[in-house]
């Protein structure tokens, strides 16, 4: 494997599949059954979700419930996804667990990175829940912000289009999409990868990120080193 140490950022709607709410169980455990096998292979996983399937914070909220409302509501349905996806790694036979970034009994433990990088280290999967804990920051940046903290090698942005494109792939027909692309260019250009404090924080810490469509074929592909998708860098 190419990596020793990742973060996997998967969105909310990828998890929705075709369904568009909820879940789809089929694609989530084809998803995770890579991974178990990533994991096996020595790559120490961190994982953080989306809660786009559920809600989608001030988007859903439509002008009546407040940003810092919204937010947290969505740091809810993050937690949702990790309750969920943790348990089918566990029916797959992988050690995995829940952190959260906000105290709520029964969900998981309260995020300590120490603890984090303990997990790893004993093989298993660690499922980031509750974002950053904080409203005004997406899940993309707890991504990075976690990532980051346990010094991973690289984000594996997997998402529900196949990399960075210079225009919106399903609006201009003209879109190009990238093979490689610097942060720098990303935030000139205000391309939608990741926002732009995410994509602040990566540059920051000099994390490179791989932005590809869901699937567990294109996650192990990644791993063993192909070029699937933009890497951002």
């Amino acid at each position: 494997m190419s990596y020793k140490r990742i973060v996997i950022k998967i969105s909310g709607e990828a998890l929705a599949a075709e369904k568009k709410t909820g879940f789809d169980f089929g694609f989530v455990s084809s998803v995770c059954a890579a991974v178990k096998k990533a994991a096996d292979a020595g790559v120490q996983v961190g994982i953080v979700i989306g809660g786009g399937n559920f809600w989608r914070g001030v988007k859903d909220g439509a002008g009546k419930v407040e940003r810092v409302s919204a937010d947290r509501m969505g740091m809810l349905a993050t937690c949702m996804n990790c309750l969920a996806v943790c348990d089918v790694f566990r029916q797959l036979g992988a050690k995995a667990r829940v952190l959260t970034a906000v105290d709520i009994q029964g969900v998981g433990e309260r995020y300590d990175t120490r603890k984090a990088l303990e997990y790893l280290e004993n093989g298993e999967i660690v499922l980031f829940a509750g974002g950053t804990g904080a409203p005004f920051f997406s899940t993309d940046t707890a991504a990075v912000l976690r990532a980051a903290e346990i010094h991973a090698d690289a984000i594996l942005l997997a998402k529900n289009v196949d990399g960075v494109y210079s225009a919106d792939p399903r609006k201009d027909p003209e879109a190009v999409r990238f093979d490689r692309i610097s942060y720098d260019e990303v935030l000139a250009r205000r391309l939608q990868v990741m926002d732009s404090t995410a994509t602040s924080l990566a540059m920051d810490n000099n994390i490179p990120v791989l932005v590809f469509a869901l699937s567990g074929e294109n996650i192990l592909r990644v791993l063993d080193g192909e070029a699937v998708g933009t890497l951002v860098q």
